[in-house]
């Protein structure tokens, strides 16, 4: 960035704090994908911007759907409107996405030829994402942190291999088996392309990163360590630290399908864990939670989106399960306020539905706060 921006201080940082594991009045909550199709203010946005990446591209359609979800429900976090594949697009292998599908690249990447072309891209070509950054955090007037993200290197191959989705991984499984050289080839030029972009978000004005390693838990123990975790690894030890405003950058690692292997990700130098909906909090936190006055993680997650379909009792029933799960909580004292202890961001165990009826998040975020609030009554 040629100057450093400036920002509105801010003005709740219950997230901020949970994620640094020190005590908060409430449980904060914020959901995977708030901002997106199950919102009818996001499908018109969207079609004004004729396409997806026709709205991810484009600052000011960006800011705004970022913050719809903001302007419906009081969440205690905004998530920056991107998608994980922005840094292979900028690697030159052709994004794109069609209405009701998924992405789609031109030119996936399956021999040693294609292996030897990439290369950590320049960030120039991914300006319209920092920009967006710096025009979300000032929109939003210190009213929540804002968080960046990327795909975990391991995530981002998948998609540079398949080529798109896959219900079953067999074209990158079969690199990392037959050909673990150029495996592990991508994944380094992945790993140090994902903490060049994050460290860019985070001097354009994010508050918090995530890395998304969606696709960890399709692997198989020792290859999930060996070709997700040391990756992942890779990019945290790479982070910054420090935001723009001299205030500490928490680093979130979520990994679905990776309850398996908690304990192998506690030595991971981030500040958060995201759980999905298969994991038992209580057992979570006992297992890499930390105790009161000493290190630990804090944890985020972890109700299945699945639950916005039911009625709005279940929900609020549902909501309790979750929080009660992670047991007793962590309270400051007088003398040490932030002194560290177990903590808890509740989220979604996954991505929210397209279809989830937008009322329904309204009962889930009502419900978050106050069931937390009794807690610590």
């Amino acid at each position: 960035m040629s100057s450093i921006p400036s920002f509105p201080p801010l003005l709740n940082d219950t997230f901020l704090r949970a994620c640094l594991r020190q005590a908060t009045d409430y449980t904060p909550v914020w959901l995977m994908r708030q901002a997106g199709r199950y919102l009818p203010e996001y499908r018109d946005t969207r079609a004004k911007a004729g396409s997806f990446m026709g709205l991810a591209t484009n600052v000011d359609y960006a800011t705004e759907v970022t913050l719809q979800p903001l302007e419906r429900y009081p969440l205690d976090a905004a998530i920056l409107f991107s998608d994980i594949l922005t840094v292979p697009d900028a690697m030159g292998l052709g994004l794109s996405f069609a209405l009701g599908e998924g992405p789609k690249f031109a030119h996936p990447v399956r021999d040693e030829a294609a292996v030897d072309k990439l290369a950590v891209p320049d960030m120039d070509k991914l300006r319209y994402v920092f920009d967006a950054v710096t025009s979300i955090r000032k929109a939003l007037n210190g009213r929540v942190p804002l968080i960046g993200f990327s795909g975990s290197p391991w995530t981002l191959s998948c998609y540079m291999v398949e080529g798109a989705g896959s219900d079953d991984y067999r074209l990158v499984k079969t690199m990392m088996y037959s050909r673990p050289d150029l495996m592990h080839r991508m994944l380094l030029i992945n790993a140090d392309a994902v903490a060049a972009y994050l460290n860019a978000q985070i001097d354009a004005g994010a508050q918090a990163v995530m890395i998304f390693d969606s696709w960890g838990g399709v692997l198989a123990d020792g290859a999930f360590q060996q070709f997700s975790l040391a990756y992942t690894a890779r990019v945290l030890s790479q982070l910054k630290r420090h935001g723009v405003d001299g205030k500490v950058v928490p680093r979130i690692v979520f990994t679905k399908g990776g309850g398996l292997w908690l304990k192998d990700m506690a030595p991971l130098d981030c500040e958060v864990l995201g759980l999905d909906w298969t994991v038992n909090l209580g057992q979570a936190r006992t297992l890499v939670g930390g105790k009161a006055g000493g290190e630990g993680k804090a944890l985020q997650g972890n109700i299945d989106p699945n639950v916005l379909f039911a009625n709005p009792a279940q929900i609020q029933a549902e909501v309790a399960h979750v929080l009660d799960s992670f047991g007793a909580l962590h309270r400051a004292t007088t003398a040490e306020p932030d002194r560290p202890g177990p903590t808890h961001i509740f989220n979604l165990g996954h991505g929210i539905s397209q279809h989830t009826p937008p009322d329904n998040v309204a009962v889930l975020v009502q419900a978050v706060h106050d069931h937390s609030r009794k807690m610590r009554a």
